[in-house]
C-alpha cells in the first residue's frame, strides 16, 4: 500500500510539474521544427519520451503530438514514431492502473470484474482491436480499462499497436496537410489535400465499423455454406404479436415473407394472454359493479354466477379478434403462411416438418411460456396456467394462486368477484414486486378488502393429493408451518422463453439463465443473419414491446446491410389490470434510488377529482417524478379507473421531450379523468412558483389600488 501512495504521488507530481515548467509549449510545429533541423536525433528521442508519457499519464495531447509528428517528421516517420510511442505509452497506462486500482476495485466490484475477464479470456484480443480500430471510446479510458482485466500485456500491446495504425495513419496524415498550409486564408487553409484529410478523419470510425462488422460476420458464418438460391428474404418463426408485426411491415415494404406457426395464429396474446384475460377480468367486474348498484335500488337482488356464460364471453372475445391475425388476412397482405414446428439447421435455412426453407434472414419470435417451478408434489397438481385456464368449465370453490406478480394479482381478483375463495402466495416481501412500495400496498390492502388472502414470503414446501383432497404445505413469514386445503391451484411465477429445440445446437445462439435469447442492441443473436423479438428476447414481456421490438428486428433484418438501428427502450408503459388499475412509464422511486439519479415527487389524490367524485370511484392517485427544480418528467405512476388510457399523455410527453408545464398548458375535457394529468401538473407548478417575482407582483397590484 505504502509504495502505491508513493507511486500516485510521484505520478500527481509529474502531471503537475509538466504543466508548471510550461512543457506543453513545446507542442508547436516552430519549436520541434527548429530542434529537428538542428539535432534530428535529439528532437525525435525527446518527442517520443514526450508522447509516452503524455500517453502513460493521461495528458490529454496525445492528438495535438500526433498531429505535431506529421508536421515536423512526415508521413512514414511520424507514423512511426507515433505508433510505437502511444502503444508503450498505453501499455504503461495499462500497468499503472492495474497496480494501482486493480485491488480495490476487486474488492468493490468483483462480481462485474470476473464476468469482464470471462469476456476478455472468451474473445479479448477481438474486442481489444474493435475499440482500438474504430476510436470512439477514448483510449485513455481503454488502457485504464484493461489494467484492470487479467489481458496480459504482451496481448494488449501487440493488439494495440495493429488496431491504433489506421487511425494513427489518418492523423499524422493530418498533420502533414496542416504544415503545408501557406497563409491564413479561405484558399490558404481549405486545400483539396487538407478537406479530403479531415473528411477521412471523419469518416472513418463509420468506415472501420463497418469494416469489423464485416469480418465479424464472416468469421461466424464461414464454417456454414451458403445456399445459391433463397426461397424468402425473410423468414418469421411464430405469429404471436411479435413475429405477425414483423411479417405485417416486411409484406409493406415487399420483400417475400414465410411465416411459419406451430399452433394458433395471434400467439399467446390473443389465445391464452392479454385477450382471454381482459375477458374474464371484464366479465367479473361487471358483476361487481352490479352488486355496487345495489345501494341505488329498493330491491337488494343476489347475483348468481354463471361460469359458462363468462368462459362464452372470453371465448367470443378471441374468436371476434382472430380474423385481424388470421391466415387469410395475412395471406392477403402478401405473406406465405406455413404450419409446422420450425427449426434452424443453418444461418440461412429452416425446416418445417421435413421440408427445408431458405432465407436471406431469419426472425425468431416463438414467444415464451408460463415456467412450473420444481416443487415436490406438483406433478400430481393439475396444474393451471395462463395457457390452460381458459378450458376451466366449472367455477373453482377454492383457488390458490402462486405468484403475486401481475398476472396473479389479475386473476386473484377475477376470481374472487366471480365467487371463487382465492388465497395467494408470494415468496417476495410485497406484492407487485417491480412497483413502488406505497403502490404495492395500496394494492394489497385493496385485494384483501374483497376478501382475497395473501401469504407473503411465503416458502412452499410440497404439495400433496389424498382422498381427492388437494393440500398444500408451506412456511410463512413467520417460518410457522402451515397446511392450506384448495381445489385448484393457478401458476404465475413467471415466464421461459421457448428456444428448446429451435435450432441446431451447433449454431451456438447464445441464452441467459432464463431461456432468453442473447441479443445485440440491433436485436442480432449471435449468428449475424438470425434475429429475435418479442418474449423469446426480453427484457419486457408485454405485447407492446414485442411490436414495438418487431419494428427493429424486421427493419434491420431487411437493410442491416445498409445501417443498423437500436431499439429504443427508453419510454416503455405497462400496466396491472386489477381494479383500481396500474400503470406506469419511465422511472420509479424505487429505481431511481437504486441508480442513485435525484428526483422529486409530486402527487395528486383522486378522491380530489370531480369525475371520480361522481362516479364513486376516488380510489387511486397520480405520482410524478421530475428533475429537481425542473418540469422534465422521469417516471409517472397511476393508479385508479383508466390508469391504462391516463398514462398515454405522460408516454407521449417523455417521447417528445415535454414536461409538465406543456401538459398544464393543454386543455383537458371536463370532467374528464385525464384532469387528473392536468391536475397533478397544477400542483408541481403550485410547487415551483416564482416567490420572489410574486412579492414583487403583489406590490404592484396594492400600488394600482392607489
Amino acid at each position: 500500500m505504502r509504495n502505491k501512495v508513493l507511486l500516485l504521488v510521484v505520478l500527481v507530481l509529474s502531471v503537475i510539474a509538466f504543466f508548471a515548467f510550461g512543457l506543453e509549449e513545446w507542442i508547436s510545429i516552430a519549436h520541434f521544427q527548429g530542434q529537428f533541423d538542428a539535432r534530428p536525433l535529439l528532437s525525435v528521442l525527446l518527442f517520443f519520451v514526450l508522447y509516452v508519457v503524455c500517453t502513460a499519464l493521461n495528458i490529454p495531447f496525445a492528438t495535438a503530438l500526433t498531429l505535431l509528428a506529421g508536421a515536423v517528421f512526415g508521413i512514414w516517420w511520424g507514423t512511426l514514431i507515433v505508433s510505437f510511442a502511444s502503444t508503450v505509452g498505453a501499455s504503461l497506462a495499462m500497468l499503472l492502473s492495474r497496480f494501482l486500482l486493480r485491488d480495490w476495485v476487486e474488492g468493490k466490484f468483483s462480481q462485474q470484474l470476473n464476468k469482464l475477464n470471462n469476456g476478455i479470456e472468451r474473445d479479448g484480443n477481438s474486442y481489444l482491436f474493435s475499440l482500438r480500430l474504430i476510436p470512439v471510446v477514448p483510449f485513455f479510458v481503454i488502457n485504464m480499462t484493461a489494467g484492470l482485466t487479467s489481458m496480459r500485456l504482451v496481448s494488449f500491446y501487440w493488439v494495440s499497436q495493429l488496431g491504433m495504425l489506421p487511425a494513427t495513419i489518418l492523423y499524422v496524415n493530418a498533420g502533414v496537410q496542416l504544415a503545408a498550409v501557406d497563409e491564413l486564408s479561405v484558399t490558404g487553409v481549405f486545400t483539396p489535400s487538407l478537406i479530403v484529410s479531415f473528411v477521412l478523419l471523419a469518416v472513418f470510425p463509420f468506415v472501420a465499423k463497418k469494416i469489423m462488422r464485416l469480418l465479424r460476420d464472416a468469421r461466424r458464418l464461414r464454417s456454414w455454406r451458403k445456399p445459391k438460391n433463397f426461397d424468402a428474404n425473410l423468414i418469421v418463426i411464430g405469429a404471436g404479436a411479435a413475429g405477425l408485426v414483423s411479417a405485417y411491415i416486411a409484406a409493406a415494404v415487399k420483400a417475400k415473407v414465410i411465416l411459419v406457426e406451430k399452433a394458433k395464429m395471434g400467439g399467446d396474446c390473443l389465445n391464452t394472454g392479454c385477450v382471454p384475460s381482459k375477458a374474464l377480468i371484464h366479465a367479473a367486474s361487471s358483476l361487481h359493479l352490479a352488486r355496487k348498484a345495489e345501494k341505488f335500488s329498493k330491491n337488494s337482488v343476489e347475483l348468481q354466477t354463471d361460469f359458462v356464460k363468462v368462459m362464452e364471453h372470453v371465448r367470443s372475445a378471441i374468436k371476434k379478434i382472430e380474423p385481424h391475425d388470421s391466415i387469410e388476412r395475412y395471406t392477403k397482405l402478401g405473406v406465405r403462411c406455413v404450419t409446422g414446428n420450425a427449426k434452424i439447421i443453418s444461418p440461412w435455412e429452416v425446416e418445417v416438418d421435413g421440408r427445408t426453407l431458405a432465407s436471406r434472414s431469419i426472425i425468431i419470435a416463438s414467444g415464451a411460456q408460463p415456467f412450473i417451478p420444481s416443487i415436490p408434489g406438483i406433478e400430481k397438481m393439475n396444474v393451471l396456467t395462463s395457457e390452460n385456464l381458459w378450458h376451466l368449465t366449472v367455477l373453482p370453490k377454492r383457488l390458490l394462486i402462486l405468484g403475486g406478480g401481475p398476472i396473479g394479482c389479475e386473476l386473484a381478483q377475477a376470481f374472487r368477484r366471480l365467487g371463487s375463495e382465492v388465497t395467494v402466495l408470494e415468496k417476495g416481501s410485497r406484492v407487485l414486486s417491480r412497483a413502488d412500495a406505497d403502490v404495492s400496498k395500496f394494492i394489497l390492502q385493496t385485494l384483501a378488502s374483497e376478501g382475497i388472502k395473501f401469504y407473503l414470503n411465503a416458502s412452499v414446501e410440497s404439495f400433496s393429493r389424498e382422498n381427492e383432497i388437494n393440500s398444500v404445505t408451506i412456511k410463512n413469514e413467520v417460518e410457522e408451518v402451515e397446511t392450506l386445503v384448495f381445489d385448484n391451484v393457478v401458476v404465475a411465477v413467471g415466464r421461459r422463453a421457448n428456444t428448446e429445440d429451435l435450432c441446431e445446437n451447433r449454431l451456438g445462439l447464445e441464452n441467459d439463465a432464463t431461456g432468453r435469447l442473447v441479443c445485440d442492441e440491433n436485436l442480432r443473436c449471435s449468428v449475424p443473419t438470425i434475429f429475435a423479438c418479442g418474449d423469446v428476447v426480453g427484457p419486457y414481456q408485454f405485447t407492446h414491446v414485442a411490436s414495438h421490438e418487431a419494428w427493429y428486428a424486421s427493419v434491420n433484418a431487411l437493410f442491416g446491410k445498409f445501417k443498423l438501428f437500436s431499439v429504443d427502450y427508453r419510454v416503455i408503459p405497462w400496466a396491472v389490470f386489477t381494479d383500481p388499475e396500474i400503470a406506469h412509464v419511465g422511472l420509479t422511486e424505487h429505481s431511481a434510488q437504486e441508480k442513485a439519479i435525484a428526483y422529486e415527487v409530486t402527487r395528486y389524490e383522486l378522491k380530489e377529482l370531480d369525475r371520480a367524485i361522481t362516479e364513486d370511484d376516488t380510489q387511486g392517485f397520480v405520482k410524478v417524478l421530475t428533475v429537481p427544480g425542473k418540469d422534465k418528467i422521469l417516471g409517472a405512476t397511476l393508479v385508479g379507473a383508466r390508469a391504462s388510457d391516463m398514462v398515454t399523455e405522460f408516454v407521449n410527453a417523455m417521447k417528445n421531450n415535454k414536461g409538465l408545464n406543456a401538459i398544464l398548458g393543454t386543455i383537458h375535457l371536463y370532467p374528464g379523468w385525464s384532469e387528473a394529468n392536468k391536475s397533478v401538473a397544477g400542483n408541481w407548478k403550485l410547487n415551483h412558483a416564482p416567490e420572489r417575482l410574486l412579492r414583487w407582483l403583489a406590490r404592484y397590484h396594492r400600488w394600482r389600488l392607489h
